[in-house]
């Protein structure tokens, strides 16, 4: 919305809106603050579960992160193409953050002011989707509806500006790596207990904005399951986020080597721009279906699978640095 358009409201609405500014762009720094902030949002406000499943989800990322400074990685991928996942995940979470944790805090004003703050949204910019289902559940709380709403919206939000940017459609998406999403773990979330377990979802086509929606419609399921959710609170309260995998490897029962570093050990803060907020609209039989209730995932229990693939990236870790002796051997 245009400045112009914000002066016509009255100064302490203006003042809000600068403050709320303010707090999102000083906990957008880095994924351990985002991370930490949308887990503190939600234990004050547990009614707005996205707030736990954007906590969980953040964590992810940044082990995906220090994987790529961890000893496989390094070995097996050069920098530059290392440099070039961090910079997708971090963009992709900088945006997703800039964009709803405005909303999150204008909710926390409404809620502790006991009037609504939400004819405000149009001023942060939001897509009309999300407005409306803000109204909605501040008339009528349904926090199923509004956890999958957040998450339609939040995976718009990204598509243009990240998915299919040109920039990482080329040297990201469209790349050879991006075919070996599964070996690398960018196809999973996983969800640590302190009972040394793992639990998640996987996704196929990563791409496709459906398709991630679908994952984050499954993920809350199972967050939210009232069998699984007390452990992963528990997680959540109990452990720090670094950003190493050695945050959930500590609680295995059998000792693993932990190979992947703390996140603000090897990454700096990056500064990020937005000239302008992509737009993006849905029809209503397009928002029918993407605001279904997903089934149950079949699999959830990922330990196993977890211990599997860090065995099998280990041999591939091992035969490509084979491969570069040999290579560099006959030049």
């Amino acid at each position: 919305m245009k400045e112009d358009e914000e002066m016509s409201l009255n100064s302490s609405e203006q003042a809000l809106l600068t403050a709320i500014k303010k707090t999102t762009d000083k906990l957008n720094i880095d994924n351990i603050s985002r991370t930490q902030a949308y887990a503190t949002f939600y234990h004050r406000y547990p009614e707005v579960k996205w707030a736990f499943l954007a906590s969980m989800v953040s964590r992810n990322t940044g082990w995906n992160m220090c994987d790529l400074q961890g000893e496989n990685m390094k070995k097996a991928l050069s920098k530059q193409t290392r440099d070039l996942l961090f910079l997708t995940y971090e963009r992709a979470n900088w945006l997703i953050f800039k964009d709803a944790f405005p909303q999150l805090l204008l909710y926390a004003v409404s809620r502790k002011k006991h009037v609504s703050y939400l004819h405000l949204l149009p001023y942060l910019n939001v897509s009309s989707f999300i407005e409306e289902k803000w109204r909605q559940f501040m008339q009528k709380p349904c926090e199923l509806e509004l956890i999958h709403a957040l998450i339609v919206n939040e995976q718009h939000v990204i598509q243009k500006p990240v998915i299919e940017q040109p920039f990482y459609q080329d040297k990201v998406f469209k790349s050879m790596l991006f075919f070996f999403q599964d070996i690398f773990h960018f196809s999973s979330v996983l969800f640590p207990t302190t009972k040394g377990e793992l639990y998640g979802c996987s996704v196929h086509d990563f791409t496709k904005v459906n398709n991630r929606i679908d994952l984050g419609k499954k993920l809350a399921a199972l967050l939210f399951h009232e069998k699984y959710y007390p452990l992963f609170y528990e997680f959540s309260l109990k452990t720090k986020h670094t950003g190493s995998r050695y945050d959930y490897e500590q609680y295995f029962v059998d000792e693993t080597s932990c190979c992947t570093p703390a996140l603000r050990k090897v990454y700096p803060a990056i500064r990020h721009h937005e000239k302008k907020r992509e737009k993006w609209f849905l029809t209503k039989k397009e928002e029918h279906k993407l605001m279904k209730k997903p089934p149950f995932p079949k699999k959830v229990h990922f330990t196993k699978w977890y211990l599997q693939k860090q065995k099998q990236l280990h041999i591939l870790m091992k035969v490509a640095q084979v491969v570069n002796v040999n290579k560099n051997g006959h030049k």
